[in-house]
């Protein structure tokens, strides 16, 4: 089985809009195995057979992070200080504001306290308040808003105090 770049680049489109990391196909000699990491698709290939037509890894991580939406950050333009993540506790659909026509609950920056609402997570029709762990700056926002999450998805950071 040969797996063409336009194949490739095709299963990291469809792998980047579901909730699946990790995917592996094999047939004969040929494996090809492609994990989403947090904010973007790598595909390591492992190919242990001539009949392949080889793709360059460069050219597979190029398309990857061509199709991966990147969420704002400042994080890594921070000294090394305590980050704090706000994890979901249960799957669900998350929402950066209170409502459709809204502000969100918080931005990029924003300075929250332990306790603060950060977001809602919406599981069988229940909204659930999501709230902050610690006091400190918001610096990252991994997820886009309505978008579906899992049980301990990093949702946010913050900068502690």
């Amino acid at each position: 089985m040969e797996f063409s770049l336009e194949q490739v680049r095709e299963l990291v489109t469809i792998l980047n809009k579901t909730d699946i990391t990790e995917l592996t196909l094999e047939s004969g000699d040929v494996r090809l195995s492609i994990r989403k990491s947090e904010n973007r698709v790598v595909a390591p290939l492992a190919i242990s057979t001539a009949t392949v037509t080889p793709v360059p890894l460069t050219a597979i991580e190029n398309t990857a992070a061509s199709t991966v939406s990147h969420t704002t950050t400042i994080a890594d333009s921070l000294p090394s200080k305590k980050l704090i993540e706000i994890t979901s506790p249960m799957v669900g659909t998350f929402y950066r504001s209170p409502g459709p026509d809204e502000s969100p609950f918080v931005e990029i920056g924003d300075i929250v306290k332990k306790g603060h609402t950060v977001c809602i997570i919406e599981a069988m029709k229940l909204m659930n308040e999501i709230e902050s762990e610690a006091s400190g700056k918001i610096v990252e926002i991994l997820v886009e808003n309505t978008q579906p999450v899992e049980y301990g998805q990093v949702l946010m950071r913050i900068e502690a105090n």
